[in-house]
């Protein structure tokens, strides 16, 4: 299934910890290009992240981001008091205030603003981090399956260029023996006009000559060839991408060898529109993973 490069996605995930917030946005580009946003307590899941999101993506320049809001209000419980350190600091200012002379008690509010007075509980990390790989996992696929329901309207409209391509194959086939037949009719006139005996022989000669050179039977086969690679691989599963470019490629070429090779008004009409429709297909192609 052929899968854009352009997604969003975004998933969240609450718990005694607090919030994590995963978000997600790709957008074309010609190989993976990865940035990633941790929460400095998360840093270290960084390469575990990286290494998962390559597994999943293959193509396009995607941004990621992981937010993580530790739980707030989790009231008075939550705090450690390292008692011996209190005491300490309550005695040392005791001290320090009879060696100075200052009066007045000491408050407790003085005391709990020491540093490493009040401790919060530390951080599960492990616990947080494996809660984060899993919502990681999560909102690769919410992104994948951004990128597959874009992959199917391109690939519609990709199928739908395809097939216009296709007849102008079948048509440009029937113009082959009305080209031949205005060519020998274009040779006698000109012959005719200036008035000159020719061989019969040596001008049908000729004639034959010129009609392998003007030839598009081959580059029209190659299309077809090309139409049919060009299906199966937009059915894929697998990244499809530069596969599809690559082809384009060589419809374009194609396309030019027949409009070198064009004698007739209606036939080169008919290779501007293909080069047209293969140009809009390949626009399209650049947003395939």
């Amino acid at each position: 299934m052929a899968r854009s490069m352009t997604g969003f996605a975004r998933r969240e995930a609450r718990g005694d910890f607090g919030v994590l917030v995963w978000e997600m946005r790709s957008v074309n580009h010609r190989y993976l290009d990865m940035s990633l946003r941790l929460p400095e307590e998360l840093r270290a899941l960084e390469a575990e992240c990286r290494e998962r999101i390559a597994a999943a993506v293959k193509r396009g320049k995607l941004d990621g981001q992981l937010r993580f809001e530790p739980k707030a209000g989790g009231g008075q419980s939550r705090l450690q008091v390292d008692e011996d350190r209190a005491r300490a600091v309550g005695n040392a200012l005791a001290q320090v205030a009879g060696l100075i002379g200052a009066s007045g008690p000491v408050t407790p509010g003085e005391i709990l603003r020491w540093p490493g007075v009040v401790q919060e509980p530390p951080l599960d990390v492990a616990a947080v981090g494996q809660t984060a790989l899993k919502l990681l996992e999560q909102t690769l696929d919410d992104l994948s399956a951004a990128r597959g329901r874009e992959g199917e309207r391109t690939a519609a409209v990709l199928a739908d260029r395809a097939q216009q391509i296709s007849t102008i194959v079948a048509q440009l086939r029937t113009y082959q023996g009305a080209m031949t037949a205005a060519l020998r009719d274009k040779l006698r006139a000109r012959v005719e006009e200036l008035k000159v005996q020719v061989d019969p022989a040596r001008l049908e000669q000729e004639l034959v000559m010129v009609a392998q050179r003007l030839d598009v039977a081959e580059e029209l086969d190659r299309l077809v060839s090309h139409l049919k690679e060009f299906s199966d691989t937009l059915k894929s599963k697998d990244a499809v991408g530069r596969r599809l470019d690559f082809l384009m490629q060589e419809f374009n070429r194609e396309a030019n060898t027949l409009g070198s090779k064009s004698q007739d008004a209606a036939i080169t009409q008919q290779v501007v529109d293909l080069k047209v429709l293969i140009e809009q297909m390949r626009e399209q192609v650049q947003n395939l993973e």
